[in-house]
């Protein structure tokens, strides 16, 4: 049994030093609470192993062998690939669409990193060997191994217990991220993939349970004393006022000269971004903890207020992007001035940042649509069953706006069909993907190469803006995927199409296809300006772009050779461009310094354009507010105006003014590093249940004044409303004067939007 036991855990083991050696080097881990839990996990291995005879005992020996081999193969594989670690959710509800759009990709990391591939087969292939010659011959538990094994498994989980009760109270991240956060990157890479996947298996047992199996920390403190704006030293209106008044004492009104009076200049006085709660009905909806938490957050939470940006381009139209692996490295004023023009010529954020989530592209999305932090994995998916009314069509369609979304790829792929539909868009592709032609012909637009991997950001724009660029009203949606891995001249087609462009630069040739592929982005962006001047459109129209996350595909060193410098430091890998953009902007330029990223863009825009909204509902914030800027990253690193604070690496860097002092001073950063720690804990805690309990729907029950629900028909191109609801009468209607057509089919489209709350399409998805 000793030598079952101690074979069963010597392969884990040397699994997890491959694993951990090729993915993050010689970056240190947690080697103690790993070997406990692989320890405790072997001992129970090797009861079920003993506790069979024959070939019941192979077979189970070589089912846990080969599993724990091919699964850690697939997490070294996947991690190659997309820097996060593989979860079970991924594995399962992603592993058609990953073989379908990344064969070439997966193929191409199988053979990158095939050395260490081998190395994980080699015990797998020993062991076999000497069980088919029975040179190893498995035992058969007695009674008093039984008992023997029994202990020292007991004994290693109380190691482990031992080993995370020490972490919990010297506030380690580890225990953290393996109890209470469930950091699956941070797992991995401090305790190993068999762990990691163990906290998956509890997370996803959590979800379909709808319990809390491990330790959340409901704890988290939503009032404090510290207030870090109070020394960002901003003017003191109110002082200055006094002055005012206290220097014109002592005058007699008799002395003074008659002066005409001057009509007043009317004064900005702000207000809460804040809706009015029925906050009784908050608490009487809180039927567990995570609800009673969230009462206690909407009703302790300061809203963020006014300001002289809100409603400022009231009534515009908003064409809003989602750019696939777009970075300031793809950006030129030669290559690309478009997209250069857009970053530059007008409000230029010079401290965006967009952090890299677990899913990657999806949670990218999920944030810029929803202003939450993603939770877990596939956070857009799993909103496809939830009221999400506060997000951008929640806003416009209520007032008349055309919402759709288009996506160059297919219908199918991440569930935005479901996903899309939902947050209120009409949603099209240009694949059907998975599902059936015939049935979903109506989401699919026709487009040049939609075949082609990956496909045109041009030849999207071009088939699509004439379904919205001469509509009164609108709000549209890209992701775009032209920028998509892998970066090279033979497989990628947009890289290919534009290696001319790229041909003169001085780089590595995946450098030179990165910027390739993105000149089809700049060509599309390019095309959108010229239609909509065409259409009258470009004076009341906002532009939007933020990428879903930074080129992770390539290394850092390729990275450096883009970026011209180090990408390491100060979270600089992570830093973006975003595009907020509308003509009138280029006539006031200015630099924005504060430090923001993706979860800020939807109440920015929401404020910008005058909606009435609670900032209390997103975890981001309005840039243009007076609130310190905070970037949240996956590990719950953050920067702000004043500290970069890499949590993984326990390294804190403090910026400094002109003369090289910290803007907090030394006695004030303890409190100020602590205040933010909880406000990310609190930004994340408030994300993930805003998720997990559906809590849009639960504000709109509490709401006094809810926005309206979205009409069906607001979401579809006109074309097919007019086709399925109006097929009898579109030839009479040829003939009449076009104005009196529309006229017409707006009385008719305004008396199904009230006879049939749902249409067809709209119950479909």
């Amino acid at each position: 049994m000793a030598i079952l036991w101690a074979g069963i855990t010597g392969l884990l083991v040397y699994l997890e030093l491959i694993y951990h050696f090729s993915s993050f080097g010689m970056v240190g881990f947690n080697f103690p609470l790993q070997l406990m839990l692989l320890l405790a996990v072997s001992g129970l291995v090797t009861l079920l192993i003993g506790s069979v005879r024959g070939i019941a005992q192979k077979i189970l020996l070589h089912l846990f062998m080969w599993l724990s081999i091919v699964w850690t193969g697939a997490q070294e594989i996947y991690f190659h690939i997309f820097k996060q670690p593989l979860q079970i959710e991924a594995a399962v509800t992603g592993a058609g669409d990953a073989l379908t759009n990344y064969y070439k990709e997966a193929l191409l990391g199988f053979l990158q990193v095939s050395p260490f591939l081998l190395l994980m087969v080699l015990p797998g292939i020993v062991a076999t060997v000497l069980l088919a010659k029975k040179i190893w011959v498995l035992p058969v538990v007695r009674k008093g191994e039984l008992y023997q094994t029994i202990a020292l498994a007991v004994a290693s989980l109380v190691g482990c217990v031992a080993v995370l009760f020490c972490q919990k109270i010297l506030q380690d991240q580890d225990y953290e991220a393996l109890v209470e956060f469930c950091d699956p990157m941070t797992v991995v890479e401090r305790v190993g993939v068999l762990p990691m996947t163990g906290r998956n298996v509890v997370f996803l047992v959590e979800g379909v349970l709808g319990t809390q199996l491990s330790n959340p920390d409901h704890s988290i403190d939503l009032v404090t004393d510290y207030d870090p704006n109070a020394s960002l030293g901003k003017e003191d209106k109110e002082s200055t006022g006094a002055e005012t008044e206290q220097g014109q004492e002592g005058a007699s009104e008799e002395n003074l000269p008659e002066e005409p009076e001057e009509p007043e200049e009317p004064i900005f006085v702000p207000t809460p971004h804040a809706y009015e709660f029925d906050s009784e009905k908050l608490y009487a909806l809180a039927d567990n903890k995570k609800k009673t938490w969230m009462a206690d957050y909407f009703t302790t939470r300061e809203p963020d207020m006014t300001n002289e940006y809100t409603g400022y381009l009231e009534g515009y139209n908003v064409i809003f992007l989602t750019a696939e692996g777009f970075s300031p490295y793809a950006v030129s004023e030669e290559l690309t001035p478009t997209l250069y023009r857009l970053i530059h010529n007008g409000y230029y954020f010079e401290n965006y940042y967009v952090p890299l989530w677990q899913t990657s592209t999806s949670d990218g999305e999920y944030i810029n649509c929803t202003g939450l932090i993603p939770d877990g994995q596939f956070s857009m998916r799993k909103s496809s069953v939830n009221d999400m009314s506060y997000t951008l069509p929640g806003y416009f369609a209520p007032k008349g706006a055309l919402c759709t979304a288009y996506h160059n790829n297919s219908l199918s792929y991440y569930d935005r069909y479901l996903s899309h539909n939902n947050l209120g868009y009409f949603f099209k592709a240009c694949r059907p993907g998975s599902l059936d032609e015939n049935e979903w012909a109506d989401y699919l637009f026709e487009m040049e190469g939609a075949g082609q991997w990956p496909a045109s950001d041009y030849n999207m724009m071009v088939a699509t803006m004439d379904e919205y660029v001469d509509e009164e009203y609108f709000l549209t949606y890209y992701m775009t995927v032209s920028g998509h891995m892998n970066y090279n001249f033979a497989g990628n087609k947009q890289s290919s199409r534009n290696k001319d462009a790229v041909a003169d630069l001085d780089m590595s040739e995946n450098a030179r296809a990165y910027k390739a592929c993105h000149v089809e982005l700049e060509k599309a962006m390019a095309y959108m300006l010229e239609r909509l001047e065409q259409a009258g459109k470009l004076n009341n129209t906002l532009i939007v772009l933020s990428a879903d996350h930074y080129p992770y595909a390539m290394t850092d060193e390729e990275l450096e050779e883009l970026a011209g410098k180090d990408v390491n430091y100060a979270k600089d890998k992570f830093r973006n461009n975003l595009i907020l953009w509308t003509p009138k902007f280029e006539e006031e330029p200015r630099v924005i310094s504060k430090a923001c990223g993706s979860m800020d863009v939807l109440p920015t825009v929401l404020n910008l354009l005058g909606f009435e909204y609670d900032s209390r509902l997103y975890a981001g914030k309005d840039i243009f507010s007076e609130n310190e800027g905070l970037v949240i990253f996956n590990d719950r690193s953050f920067v702000t105006d004043r500290v970069v604070y890499k949590r993984k690496e326990k390294e804190i860097i403090w910026i400094t003014d002109e003369n090289g002092v910290a803007l907090v001073p030394e006695e004030e950063q303890e409190a100020y590093l602590e205040y933010y720690k909880n406000e990310v804990k609190a930004r994340y805690t408030f994300s993930a249940y805003m998720l997990e309990e559906d809590y849009f729907s639960i504000i709109r029950q509490c709401v006094v004044n809810p926005i309206p629900e979205m009409p069906a028909e607001k979401r579809m191109p006109k074309k097919i409303v007019r086709e399925e609801t109006q097929p009898e009468e579109s030839q009479s209607m040829e003939n009449q004067p076009e104005e009196s057509q529309s006229t017409e089919m707006q009385e008719e489209s305004s008396q199904d939007t009230q006879s049939q709350p749902g249409s067809e399409q709209d119950s479909s998805t």
